[in-house]
């Protein structure tokens, strides 16, 4: 089968190799997964530079999120366990992690649902307890993780500002359902906030980004209004100000959403249960932006990398074999 691996950490671009490899064997409590879609996520990236949480071994293949179908030929979702990630023919899981795939979505589809909107599920309903009625920040609002984040805030009922950087993702970020679109490139983020909040500011931030978004987000949080520190895809880790969160009176909140398979995972299946419902009745579904080749995996991870990327990228590999 064909995989992509890498052997040395760096750009993804430039370590990661496709090579044909061995088709490999599930340990115990795991199952073979034939891969049908991979949907590119940021930590990949962070994965090929050594960056990520998680340090596999090397050489791996990189991949946290697929569709596919296992060898009694059922569609699911998972996240793949490294070092056999999903930018392959095939991968491989544990068992338990294993979720049916949403019939109301296409494989590409489905693959981005995973990770994208449970950590959104989870930051906005689990961290933040979102109300109806209450105005949501979502920073980097055109990308996977904002996207997801910008559907789940209008399904539970809050008005959704989104900032993004270029007026071709304010078009995306208005497509995906948001009600105040901002580009921090033409606009002052603080001040535009504020204008379209009459001076309140907003209830909960969603924030993938880190650096000078959280800077902003401090500035904008209303009374009793909640961070969700999801990422840093700016690089930049904030040292927040905690004498700033007492006098204002605000929360931040952390979401690390892996840890819930360890600690309750329960939880997990829950909200994949609530997800498949909103995709069933067209509440949510991902905005897959470009589907590729498994040939062109590396470049799609070096391009969401650069954060030159809206919505999601699926790698769709071509072996149509059954498992």
């Amino acid at each position: 089968m064909q995989a992509w691996r890498v052997y040395e950490n760096g750009e993804p671009s430039e370590v990661m190799r496709l090579q044909e490899v061995e088709r490999p064997t599930p340990a115990d409590g795991q199952v073979l997964l034939r891969v049908r879609a991979a949907a590119v996520n940021f930590p990949d990236a962070l994965l090929c530079r050594g960056q990520y949480q998680i340090r596999p071994s090397l050489p791996f293949t990189p991949g946290l999120e697929v569709c596919a179908e296992t060898e009694d030929g059922r569609r699911v979702i998972a996240n793949p366990a490294l070092p056999y990630g999903g930018y392959a023919d095939y991968a491989v899981a544990d068992a338990a992690a294993v979720l049916p795939a949403p019939e109301a979505l296409d494989d590409a589809e489905a693959a981005a649902l995973h990770i994208g909107y449970q950590t959104g599920w989870f930051g906005l309903h689990r961290r933040a307890a979102l109300e109806p009625g209450e105005t949501l920040l979502v920073h980097a609002a055109a990308g996977g993780v904002g996207s997801a984040a910008v559907q789940l805030g209008k399904a539970a009922g809050a008005t959704v500002i989104g900032v993004v950087g270029g007026p071709d993702k304010a078009a995306v970020a208005r497509a995906a359902g948001c009600d105040v679109v901002i580009d921090r490139r033409a606009q002052d983020v603080v001040a535009a906030v504020k204008e379209a909040t009459g001076g309140r500011g907003v209830d909960v931030v969603y924030d993938p980004v880190g650096g000078a978004a959280y800077t902003q987000s401090t500035k904008v949080i209303a009374f009793e209004g909640r961070i969700v520190v999801v990422g840093f895809a700016s690089g930049s880790v904030p040292s927040p100000a905690l004498n700033h969160a007492l006098v204002k009176n605000y929360s931040i909140l952390g979401l690390h959403w892996g840890l819930y398979h360890a600690k309750n995972p329960k939880l997990v299946q829950h909200c994949h249960e609530q997800l498949t419902e909103l995709a069933a009745r067209g509440a949510v579904k991902p905005l897959v932006s470009e589907r590729v080749p498994l040939a062109d995996a590396a470049n799609a991870v070096q391009c969401v990398a650069d954060g030159t990327t809206t919505g999601r990228i699926a790698v769709l590999p071509e072996n149509g074999d059954a498992v």
